[in-house]
């Protein structure tokens, strides 16, 4: 930390500050400024202007919708046995969660954008990740803003733009908290700012609200024990937030938990990029397979593990899915998968929404740039993926056997995907772990103040969204979006001195 001894002078002085600029932070900047007329606002966001919105602006932009609290705090309670949330989190968060949906639909109204239910790309009325722990009476629907992509982050941030108290200093990173070397209470900030330090007063407190560390590999590495993951969100994420937390005395929770919460999905990092693609879910056809180190399929590749956030149900566990452990996975598919599908979902990731990537609908643009390997025979392919050609020949030859056979008897496979590898040229394509979010951070309460060792709040400090996440095991669909509504909203009332939740 910054000591306040050392501050000489206060460059900037607002009473609010914020660090990051992705729902969490829009949430606890709306929520500050309607409740407080005279309060000056200032938001610090890391990325320049083109690159702002954090994850929620690539996220599939589902949110969750409830009309029981108590049955929704039941499910999550089950969901959450391998580390419980405390109560005094659990119980309150639920109600927020049921009170939630008219602010969502004021949101949506002030920017003159269309809330629906339904997830806005597909004919699910709910997506009902865990059903056994009681998803079906827990969710009420699902429900979005559109258009899609990024339609909850574009409401949002129209949101912001009609509130002229609240301004925005781009490429401008939280760098440290000044604070008072005894009581850890919090005075102000240091920014970055041109490539000059300087410091800021916050007269009534700072919102820490800048994301996980799905883009620092070391952090990765160490916290989750991930080789060479890729995140599907904002490169920007690096958890820089957390390791400003942790100097000032924050307690840290959920940096691994039993999973990811959020999963490790199969994607494609091609060379030369710091995202990954997400890997297409929504197939045409199936005649294609994976197969691990040893080139031999490892699980059930057509699966609808995107319902469960590629959790998988391990003696009697739902765990991450094995494409980590499983490296190098490669996708094996036939000239039918390659020219009915594209090989990736471009709703819902960084490169195609904010780089603005096109994939071509056939894939010859992936396999022309050399991206997607290709050969007349499955011993060719081998040699250019690098595997051993008679292993590969065999696997695919096991797996062809038992498309013809109707059975998948090793992993179960549904017979109606048991579409033979038979129509070359074939194809072979590196599939990568790609991460969607962390939810580690400072530990916090809800009303999101953060939390020292002791289990105390470190005075006027407070932190939103997916850094130091209340999920700690496993997750369902729409409840990142909602809480990063809740806990920034619980930042700003917090702020202004209101008191949760009322109204």
């Amino acid at each position: 930390m910054a000591s306040l001894n050392s501050v000489k002078q206060w460059d900037q002085q607002y009473d609010l500050v914020i660090g990051g600029f992705g729902l969490a932070a829009m949430s606890a900047a709306i929520e500050a400024h309607d409740a407080d007329p005279n309060l000056s606002i200032l938001i610090l966001e890391k990325a320049p202007e083109a690159e702002t919105g954090g994850n929620s602006r690539v996220a599939g932009q589902s949110l969750l919708i409830t009309k029981n609290a108590k049955v929704l705090a039941e499910y999550q309670r089950k969901m959450s046995v391998a580390n419980p949330i405390p109560e005094d989190m659990l119980v309150p968060w639920s109600e927020a969660m049921e009170a939630l949906e008219p602010w969502i639909q004021e949101r949506a109204a002030q920017a003159g954008a269309q809330y629906i239910h339904g997830t806005g790309f597909s004919e699910r009325d709910a997506v009902l990740e865990f059903p056994e722990f009681g998803a079906r009476e827990a969710v009420h629907c699902t429900a979005t803003i559109l258009p899609l992509p990024s339609g909850v982050y574009l409401a949002f941030r129209e949101n912001i733009r009609q509130r002229p108290r609240i301004q925005i200093a781009f490429e401008s990173p939280v760098k440290d908290l000044v604070q008072d070397p005894d009581s850890l209470e919090v005075f102000g900030v240091v920014a970055e700012q041109n490539g000059q330090r300087v410091n800021i007063r916050a007269n009534k407190g700072v919102v820490m609200a800048t994301g996980g560390f799905e883009a620092n590999l070391d952090m990765q590495r160490n916290y989750f024990g991930l080789a060479n993951p890729a995140p599907l969100g904002t490169p920007h994420n690096t958890g820089d937030g957390i390791k400003i937390l942790q100097k000032a005395g924050a307690d840290l929770w959920h940096m691994r938990n039993q999973g990811q919460s959020g999963g490790i999905w199969p994607g494609f990092k091609p060379e030369g990029f710091v995202n990954g693609f997400l890997r297409q879910f929504f197939w045409q056809s199936f005649s294609w397979i994976e197969v691990d180190a040893n080139t031999e399929r490892f699980y059930n590749e057509t699966a609808e593990l995107q319902l469960t956030h590629y959790k998988e149900k391990k003696h009697g566990h739902w765990v991450d899915t094995p494409h980590y452990r499983a490296q190098p996975v490669h996708m094996i598919f036939d000239h039918n998968t390659c020219q009915y599908n594209k090989l990736v979902v471009e709703v819902m990731s960084w490169n195609p929404v904010v780089r603005g990537y096109q994939w071509s609908d056939d894939n010859s643009a992936e396999i022309a740039k050399g991206w997607i390997q290709k050969a007349d025979t499955i011993e060719e392919l081998a040699v250019l993926i690098g595997r051993d050609p008679a292993k590969l020949r065999a696997e695919v030859d096991r797996y062809n056997a038992a498309c013809a056979a109707g059975k998948d008897e090793v992993f179960d496979r549904n017979p109606l995907t048991l579409q033979p590898i038979a129509q070359g040229p074939f194809y072979g394509v590196r599939i990568d772990p790609v991460i969607v979010c962390t939810g580690g951070g400072a530990r916090r309460n809800i009303k999101s103040e953060v939390l020292d060792h002791a289990g105390q709040p470190i005075p006027r400090l407070y932190e939103a969204g997916e850094m130091g996440s209340m999920f700690s095991d496993l997750y369902q669909n729409g409840s990142y979006l909602t809480e990063a509504m809740i806990s920034g909203r619980a930042a700003g009332r917090g702020i202004v001195g209101l008191a949760n939740w009322e109204g």
